[in-house]
C-alpha cells in the first residue's frame, strides 16, 4: 500500500448517520471482480433513481473530485464486508471522517489505506457546515490534525497500531515483519530452553 502522511484534497460533506455497508455496496454488485472497480456502485441506490440516472444534488456528484468524505456517527455499520471499502477507494477517497465508525468497517478500511478519522460529533457537524458549498482539508496523520475550509485545527483519533500501519504502508504481514528480529530471537531463546520442542529436521 501506499504510505499516508498527509493529505490536501477537496472533501465531500455527507451528512448521514448510521451509513451501513449495504448502502456502501449493495450486496448484488459485490460478485463482480475487483478488477472491473467498485467506484461506479459506491453508494449506488441512495444516489441514483429507479432508472438508475445519477442524482446531480447528491453529495457525490455535487462535489466531484473529493478524496475526503465527512459523515456522521456510525459510518460503515453494518455487515463485514470489505467490498464497502473497495467501494470508497475505488471511487478515490483515502480518507473518511465522523464521530464513530463499525469496528470492521474500520479496519478493513486501514487494511486497504483508507484512513477512518474519528472526530467529536461538533467537529463533524461543523466541517459538514463549512464543506457544503465545496471546499478542500488537509488531513495529517502525523500530527493528527485537520485543517483548513475555515475550521481551526481539528484534533482525530486512531489506533496507533492502525497510525503505524498507515504511515507505513503496511498491511498486517508487514506488520507481523517489522519484529522479524525480535522473534527470530525468541525463537532461538526458546529453542535453547525447550530443545525437546522443537520439530525435527527432515
Amino acid at each position: 500500500m501506499t504510505p499516508f502522511a498527509t493529505l490536501t484534497a477537496p472533501a465531500c460533506p455527507l451528512p448521514m448517520s448510521n451509513v451501513d455497508t449495504d448502502q456502501l455496496i449493495p450486496a448484488r454488485f459485490m460478485s463482480r471482480p475487483r478488477s472491473e472497480g467498485y467506484g461506479e456502485v459506491l453508494l449506488h441506490d441512495l444516489r441514483r433513481d429507479a432508472a438508475g440516472a445519477l442524482d446531480p444534488a447528491f453529495p457525490l456528484a455535487a462535489h466531484p473530485g473529493a478524496r475526503i468524505l465527512v459523515a456522521r456517527r456510525n459510518f460503515g455499520c453494518g455487515s463485514s464486508r470489505e467490498a464497502a471499502v473497495y467501494a470508497l477507494a475505488d471511487f478515490g477517497f483515502a480518507c473518511v471522517i465522523a464521530p464513530s465508525f463499525g469496528d470492521i468497517f474500520a479496519s478493513n478500511a486501514v487494511n486497504n489505506g483508507v484512513l477512518p478519522a474519528t472526530v467529536q460529533e461538533d467537529e463533524a457537524e461543523a466541517l459538514l457546515s463549512a464543506l457544503a458549498d465545496g471546499g478542500a482539508l488537509t488531513v495529517d496523520l502525523e500530527a493528527q490534525e485537520i485543517r483548513g475550509a475555515g475550521a481551526g485545527p481539528i484534533g482525530f483519533a486512531i489506533d496507533p497500531v492502525w497510525r503505524t500501519k498507515l504511515l507505513n504502508g503496511w498491511d498486517d504481514v508487514d506488520m507481523t515483519l517489522s519484529h522479524a528480529s525480535a522473534i527470530a530471537a525468541f525463537a532461538e531463546a526458546d529453542a535453547r530452553a525447550r530443545p525437546w520442542a522443537q520439530l525435527a529436521e527432515r
